[in-house]
């Protein structure tokens, strides 16, 4: 319903909608959770942004079943670069999402604040990676008032390199 009142009433906005590679926590399921991404898209919504993910099959699958139902707009994956065990378990508890257990074992080697942003950066550096690499519509990173990991991650990526290899929005 927002999308289709900002849609009718007011020009020049473009709309970002939310979607859930492993599923919104209230949606009684995927088809359902999907079902009310197709509304909103078919509302007037220029884009997807993706909630937080950790194992980009969950990504890809997500997007297969988007476009499998009509959703043509561009899905942009949202990434999280974890900082802090801690912080990430609570964060992914109250949306839902999985911390692949490889991952959280490797953190939790050690409670070093320094060990853990650097296993969240390389493992963020990975994903972003394989996400360019296979052509997604772009990227988005939650920095939430850390842009250190995200600098460092950027960094890490030769962006210039994948992104002669991508797929690019509108072309």
């Amino acid at each position: 319903e927002l999308v289709d009142l900002i849609r009718q009433e007011f020009e020049g906005f473009g709309i970002a909608v939310a979607g859930y590679p492993e599923k919104h926590r209230e949606a009684p399921s995927m088809e359902k959770d999907l079902e009310n991404l197709k509304r909103k898209v078919d509302a007037g919504a220029d884009i997807v942004v993706t909630q937080l993910f950790y194992d980009n099959d969950d990504f890809f699958s997500f997007r297969d079943r988007c476009h499998a139902i009509g959703i043509n707009v561009p899905i942009v994956p949202g990434l999280l670069p974890v900082t802090s065990l801690h912080q990430i378990q609570r964060i992914t508890s109250l949306c839902a999402a999985k911390l692949p257990k490889p991952f959280v074992e490797q953190l939790a080697k050690s409670d070093d604040a320094d060990w853990q942003f650097q296993v969240g950066v390389a493992q963020a550096v990975e994903q972003t990676r394989s996400l360019l690499e296979t052509g997604v519509d772009g990227l988005h990173f939650y920095v939430l008032n850390q842009s250190n990991a995200t600098r460092a991650i950027l960094k890490a990526v030769d962006i210039a390199a994948i992104l002669g290899k991508c797929h690019k929005v509108g072309t």
